[in-house]
């Protein structure tokens, strides 16, 4: 099959040809032909196989059977997620349709705005844009979409995922209602796929791959090492194999500096890409390591959607990605287009959950290598491939739970799960259950003066229950039932203390040798107290002369308070009589 065949004009052939493709690949042969019958599409390759050129090459054949752009309009819009893939996308417009009177331009942020509001004034047929940009750019009246007729998705499942999908919804309610949606990815997980549905209308949808998968000229291994080793062990890597053209994924933004810093130190040309450098940073960074200059580039997920290196030989992973599809793409900017590559990640312990996770996505298990000198302290646990994930996970979330339920404590009376009172589990003892527990049992109202005696009294307290025991039966029978109906639920509330028993010693006395004994202490109590305060009044006023003693001794006859006594201070007082 030629691309002659595919219905695509004279002057895209002839672009294509010079290019020095002759041949379609499967996602070519496939989309074009659905592209230009006016439906939505659903694609889904695997990175390298010519996605781009899939939608770039209907979309240029459809435009230049149309009206041109008018001012402030554009006709097609394609969605990247980062600039780099913007760049690219818009490469790929301006090469395959050279040949076509056609107008393209490409928006992103990090670079000045007004540039662009220029070259959007006098309209443009194909507008390739990140989704910031775009809103900045319709927020200042820059561009319409009146005019509208394609919007294409490109890398679709980043688009849709949760750090685009409010733009895009923002977006897709400014453009017409009556339009052809093309979205192309290298991975739909099903979610997104459920989610790109609801976007289009009866899509004709295009696998020509298994899911989520690298391309076969990829070859995939790990080697495991301590997080502490992985700098060291990159280093030597890439001088004993002597790597000349790299490209290192890490995970975070400082993570890629520190690593750059450490190559540069150990006399390894690198440079970091991330979303914290300025877009003519990036642009060079990227420049030089295409021309050799640079040896390593070290680069966070952005670049994973947006690098297209000609025979890049090596991939490295320093970080695993912590989303499984991300591995895909990473390890797609090598092998593409048939040529061999390889992809090496360096794993540690503590990256065992997102090994497996991205093992079950690609549906193998990768090969292990250990290097000499960089065995791991932490052993990285074998792998597995389960076709059965789900149900094991189901069955080790059972497990966790019937380990949990072996130390919890009996339950309680009225917790069951219908809201009925289910009654207080049984024991010889409460006060062993309490113990078991390892808390400790309050006594109620009744008990807690009994546990009061107990501590000096010593082997009394069976006599002591005894006789709460013989005043309980002596109680009449409503008060029982009234204090049953307001009894707790619990054991545990049965053992606390109520509320309203604020002073232990004046509590509920069930018997009447109790009362007694009660009363007797009280009086005993308040006659100690008139005593010690009439010795306290005497040793005060003691301290005084004569005539204040007497002074005060008449007053307390009188009926003056007979607290602290006032010393006198009125002068006509004290003096003598005349």
């Amino acid at each position: 099959m030629s691309f002659s065949s595919l219905g695509l004009s004279a002057p895209i052939q002839k672009a294509v040809t010079e290019q020095g493709y002759d041949t379609p690949s499967p996602i070519q042969a496939q989309a074009i032909p659905a592209v230009l019958t006016g439906k939505d599409v659903m694609a889904a390759a695997q990175t390298g196989t010519g996605k781009t050129a899939g939608f770039t090459l209907p979309l240029l054949e459809l435009l230049s059977k149309g009206n041109k752009a008018k001012a402030g309009q554009i006709r097609a819009l394609v969605l990247t997620p980062t600039r780099e893939l913007a760049a690219q996308v818009s490469e790929s417009v301006e090469t395959y349709g050279k040949y076509l009177p056609l107008r393209s331009a490409v928006v992103f942020g990090g670079v000045p705005i007004n540039p662009q509001i220029q070259k959007l004034r006098h309209g443009v047929d194909v507008l390739v844009a990140t989704p910031g940009r775009l809103l900045d750019l319709e927020q200042q009246k820059a561009v319409k979409f009146n005019q509208l007729e394609v919007l294409v998705l490109d890398e679709a499942d980043r688009m849709l995922d949760m750090g685009f999908i409010r733009d895009i919804k923002k977006i897709l309610a400014m453009l017409p209602a009556k339009r052809q949606n093309l979205m192309f990815s290298a991975t739909f997980s099903d979610e997104i796929r459920e989610l790109a549905k609801g976007l289009v209308n009866q899509p004709v949808e295009i696998s020509v791959t298994p899911r989520n998968a690298a391309a076969n000229t990829v070859k995939q291994w790990i080697c495991p090492v301590d997080k502490n080793q992985k700098s060291a062990l990159l280093i030597q890597l890439i001088k004993q194999e002597d790597w000349q053209q790299v490209l290192v994924f890490s995970r975070t933004k400082h993570g890629a500096n520190r690593l750059a810093k450490s190559l540069i130190q150990a006399e390894i040309s690198a440079a970091a890409i991330h979303g914290n450098k300025s877009q003519g940073a990036r642009t060079k960074a990227l420049a030089d390591f295409k021309s050799g200059e640079v040896r390593v580039l070290v680069a966070t997920d952005i670049a994973a959607r947006g690098l297209d290196i000609d025979q890049l030989p090596q991939v490295v992973n320093f970080d695993l990605p912590n989303v499984p599809e991300d591995y895909v793409h990473r390890i797609g900017r090598t092998g593409r287009a048939g040529a061999l590559g390889q992809a090496v990640s360096l794993v540690s312990s503590e990256e065992t959950k997102l090994l497996r996770d991205i093992e079950r996505l690609i549906n193998r298990v990768l090969e292990r290598q250990e290097v000499e000198g960089f065995s791991p302290v932490h052993a990285l646990p074998e792998s597995t491939l389960n076709a059965h994930g789900k149900e094991n996970k189901i069955k080790a979330v059972a497990s966790q739970r019937k380990h949990r339920s072996a130390g919890k404590p009996a339950p309680r009376a009225g917790s069951g799960r219908d809201g009925r009172k289910t009654p207080a589990p049984k024991t010889a003892d409460n006060g062993d259950l309490a113990q078991q527990k390892g808390q400790n049992a309050q006594p109620n109202s009744g008990q807690r003066s009994n546990q009061g005696q107990r501590s000096h009294q010593g082997q009394r307290n069976q006599h002591q229950e005894q006789r709460n025991h013989q005043g309980e039966s002596k109680r009449p029978q409503a008060a029982k039932n009234a204090e049953h109906k307001n009894a707790p639920a619990t054991a545990e509330q049965a053992r606390s203390p109520k509320p309203q028993d604020k002073y232990p010693q004046r509590g509920k006395v069930t018997a009447n040798s109790s009362n007694s004994e009660h009363k007797a202490n009280r009086e005993h109590k308040a006659k100690g107290q008139s005593h010690s305060g009439s010795q306290q009044r005497s040793q005060q006023a003691r301290h005084h002369e004569g005539s204040s003693e007497k002074t005060n001794h008449g007053q307390r006859r009188q009926g003056k308070p007979q607290g602290r006594v006032q010393p006198t201070t009125n002068s006509a007082a004290n003096a003598p009589k005349k």
